[in-house]
């Protein structure tokens, strides 16, 4: 049941002034988003300067280090994707909604990712980023260079991890959408 603004006023004040700075509480979770451009900032940096690093060595690279290079560049643009989609979808679901007046390019997914489907992506960007981690190195292992089996273990150790904590968070959502139904 709705309270009318009537019942609101019979509030005691103190319950008023209380709920009303923990609602303005939420504010202060925004430096933690600015937190999150700077450091895709930082990521982009890294990125091109990955990129600048090689290309002048494009003409010289085996298929092998050319495909390990394209992976290091997709693992950085995968987290970049992550970084956004958190700072976007947590900015608006925690603190207040992003104003683009109907941008042509705002997209499409903002505005509709509650923390569930916030989750989700978030799982699978990381499995994502594990798998390409994890391709990494038995790429650079199918080149010859030495790779610590420990390293390796650990690697697979974790990505199976990833991989099962996004398949149980999945059930998770789904048997409490079920349950919600009911």
């Amino acid at each position: 049941m709705s309270e009318t603004p009537a019942s609101v006023s019979r509030k005691p004040r103190a319950e008023r002034l209380l709920e009303s700075g923990l609602f303005h509480a939420r504010w202060l979770m925004a430096p933690f988003y600015v937190g999150l451009v700077v450091a895709l900032a930082a990521l982009m940096v890294v990125f091109a300067k990955k990129l600048l690093v090689a290309l002048p060595t494009i003409g010289s690279l085996s298929a092998e280090e050319a495909i390990l290079l394209v992976l290091s560049l997709i693992d950085l643009s995968l987290a970049g994707n992550l970084l956004l989609i958190v700072i976007f979808s947590g900015y608006e679901n925690f603190v207040s909604k992003i104003d683009t007046a109907n941008h042509e390019d705002r997209p499409s997914w903002m505005g509709t990712v509650d923390f569930s489907g916030l989750k989700m992506k978030l799982i699978a960007s990381i499995v994502a980023i594990s798998a390409i981690s994890l391709l990494r190195a038995f790429m650079q292992l199918s080149e010859g260079h030495g790779i610590e089996e420990r390293s390796l273990y650990w690697l697979v150790v974790i990505h199976i991890t990833f991989v099962i904590s996004g398949v149980l968070l999945a059930l998770m959502d789904w048997l409490a959408a079920k349950v919600d139904r009911h």
